[in-house]
């Protein structure tokens, strides 16, 4: 599966350790959230998991969502997940306002319920904003080497 934007270097040494099926699924989820978004920027960390965050700037504190990748398995994160309508209560999680969305297969995150969330997420980010960002579409590593 090809990106819509190349992988960081710095993440993908990381990515690439990962079984195959994380790797599919990442790599298709970050895609979803870039063709939904696509002037995102998007963090990279490698900390208790490897996690591209995604923001309307340069800030992790203006982000809209994650994917974490763990050992075996990713989430959909929503940094702000408590506070986006949720009828079908796919989040979950119980923190005061990340919530998350486990992904074990492209179902989990490519239908209407999702994307309305993300869209959600995106609005709640951009409107929430205190200063627009010149950084635009670009992805910014923050992973110590």
């Amino acid at each position: 599966m090809k990106s819509i934007r190349p992988i960081h270097p710095d993440f993908e040494q990381f990515l690439f350790l990962k079984p195959q099926s994380c790797i599919d699924l990442f790599i298709d989820l970050r895609n979803y959230v870039l063709e939904l978004y696509p002037e995102a920027n998007e963090l990279l960390y490698h900390t208790h998991a490897l996690t591209a965050v995604f923001s309307i700037s340069e800030k992790l504190s203006d982000a809209f969502c994650m994917i974490p990748i763990y050992t075996k398995h990713l989430n959909l994160g929503f940094n702000k997940g408590t506070l986006l309508y949720d009828p079908k209560e796919l989040l979950e999680g119980t923190g005061k306002l990340i919530r998350h969305i486990p992904v074990s297969d492209v179902s989990d995150y490519r239908n209407p319920e999702v994307k309305s969330l993300l869209k959600a997420a995106i609005d709640l980010a951009i409107s929430e904003v205190k200063k627009p960002s010149n950084k635009v579409a670009q992805t910014i590593s923050k992973i110590k080497k």
